[in-house]
């Protein structure tokens, strides 16, 4: 899923799922008789025991200059569970190709039937980490693909598993999230400053060079090297909410290996910071105002008896949580800032909606547990310990693919604009343009145009109330993508593929599968 960045916090694209991270899309088209598989990717694997060690041969794509031995290199699997899981070696720093050295944590569910080959996926982020899906890869995956395909996942650099970065102790980090995200005098306002200044000077004291170099670009170079260590000439690939940022700038870069490519969730590429920001507040907005509505359309909304009416109770309930925060039965309080994010953790998917309902009207009656719960599940808490490092990566990674950002005293400047994208959040979202400031890492990456020039069909799917990478997103990063396919699913939540949408599956399913490219703008 695609996170959020906003005040100190961000929110990601990814796929949240209360606990779990999902996500995709797709719809039906005809065979345009193109084959995007690449080669004979769709002749199924021979009748032996299904293994990732079997990925697909053929002819290998030419390897970059100084990086032969990691393209050449073995994966030794083992067995963790029902599937398998290794490491892979990459360089630290891609210009200096005989330095530092890291390995990428993986994790492949084998498939279950008449294997094709080794599909790579992402879940989104920055910072969630990949192996997340082949360990839930029924919950992810039809049986379709399952069958068919090794479901291999891997933390990219910086996260998980993978050198992850390190920010705050755990500690620091419930006080970060804690904090208010909307500022409202000068004493808070100095607060939320030094929370700032505090999580990078974290950053740079626990991570080190490592910040410097954990950028989309050298994930997408990573991907590369895993594809050829894969054994596959066109790199399959399914990626969700920021992962289709990610499968998009791979495409720019090894044009000529991609594979069938499914970008589910979209984001726009070519959008500023400021222009992203103003996107995500706008997108947040519209579904609220979808749960209100069928809140509301359900009679007896416990909410109000209109979306305008809903949308003022939940403005004061926050107001009031500012000044007072909610017992929950823990150590810990409801503070704004965790009812903010325990309030858009559900809107990520339509079946966590209930779940927003228990959260408000507990804490209507002066109880914030549930609220909490939801709060915690966004940012990977359990058991009072984060079980990953998404909450630090995030910011790391974002601010290193584009550093842009302004001091706490303009911020004033742009509340008008973000209060008419989004009436609710928009002051929310404008602090966020703080996020990098103060940032000590800086990327050696040249930037480079993601416009997958030369790549097979690029299936980009869009959610019309999508509320993390809204639909607009998804139709422009389909137009910028030379070989790019819209296919839109009409609904709500993030992402679309598994989501109760059998046109979209079923598109998805015929595009791996059979090298059926659906037409462009195919709408289900």
């Amino acid at each position: 899923m695609k996170k959020l960045i906003v005040a100190v916090v961000v929110i990601w694209a990814l796929v949240v799922a209360v606990g779990v991270t999902v996500g995709v899309v797709l719809v039906t088209g005809d065979d345009d008789g193109d084959d995007s598989t690449g080669g004979d990717r769709t002749t199924p694997a021979s009748s032996a025991e299904p293994s990732v060690t079997d990925s697909g041969s053929g002819p290998t794509a030419p390897v970059p200059a100084g990086l032969e031995s990691f393209y050449s290199q073995q994966i030794a699997w083992e067995g963790c569970g029902d599937n398998e899981c290794g490491t892979l070696e990459v360089p630290l720093d891609y210009a200096e190709p005989d330095g530092e050295t890291i390995e990428i944590n993986l994790e492949v569910a084998p498939a279950t039937g008449d294997r094709i080959g080794a599909m790579v996926v992402n879940p989104g982020g920055p910072g969630a980490p990949g192996t997340s899906v082949p360990e839930n890869a029924d919950f992810y995956f039809a049986s379709e693909l399952r069958e068919r395909f090794d479901i291999v996942g891997f933390d990219p650099r910086g996260t998980g598993d993978s050198s992850p970065v390190d920010c705050l102790s755990d500690p620091e980090l419930d006080d970060y999230v804690a904090g208010d995200p909307d500022p409202d005098n000068r004493a808070e306002v100095a607060e939320f400053v030094d929370l700032g200044e505090e999580f990078w000077e974290g950053c740079e004291e626990k991570s080190g060079d490592l910040g410097n170099h954990v950028s989309t670009i050298e994930v997408a170079r990573d991907m590369d090297v895993l594809r050829a260590a894969l054994g596959e000439q066109k790199l399959p690939y399914f990626g969700f909410s920021y992962g289709t940022r990610l499968g998009a700038t791979y495409a720019s870069l090894f044009p000529d290996n991609v594979g069938p490519f499914v970008l589910d969730g979209a984001v726009d590429p070519s959008l500023s910071s400021l222009e992203g920001s103003l996107s995500q507040a706008k997108g947040f907005e519209t579904a609220l105002r979808a749960y209100l509505e069928d809140c509301v359309d359900g009679g007896d909304c416990f909410l109000g008896d209109s979306v305008d009416e809903g949308l003022r109770t939940i403005s004061d309930l926050l107001d009031e949580i500012d000044a007072d925060p909610l017992p929950t039965g823990e150590e810990r309080d409801l503070t704004v800032g965790n009812a903010f994010f325990g309030l858009v953790t559900p809107l990520y998917s339509k079946d966590n909606w209930s779940y927003l309902d228990i959260g408000l009207q507990e804490a209507l009656e002066g109880d914030g547990s549930t609220l909490l719960f939801l709060s915690d599940a966004y940012g990977s808490r359990e058991n009072g310990t984060y079980t990953d490092n998404s909450l630090e990566a995030i910011s790391v990674v974002n601010c290193l693919d584009d550093p842009w950002s302004i001091p706490a005293k303009k911020v004033p400047s742009y509340f008008d604009e973000f209060e008419k994208a989004s009436p609710t959040f928009g002051t929310v979202f404008a602090w966020g343009l703080t996020a990098c400031q103060g940032t000590p890492f800086g990327t050696t990456e040249p930037e480079i145009e993601v416009d997958g020039a030369g790549a097979g069909p690029i299936v980009v799917i869009g959610t019309t109330r999508d509320p993390a990478t809204p639909y607009e997103e998804a139709v422009a990063m389909a137009e910028q993508l030379e070989s790019g396919v819209l296919l839109t699913r009409d609904g709500d939540g993030h992402t679309g593929y598994n989501k109760g949408n059998a046109c979209i599956d079923d598109t998805v399913h015929a595009y791996f599968v059979d090298g059926t490219v659906p037409d462009d703008g195919t709408e289900c």
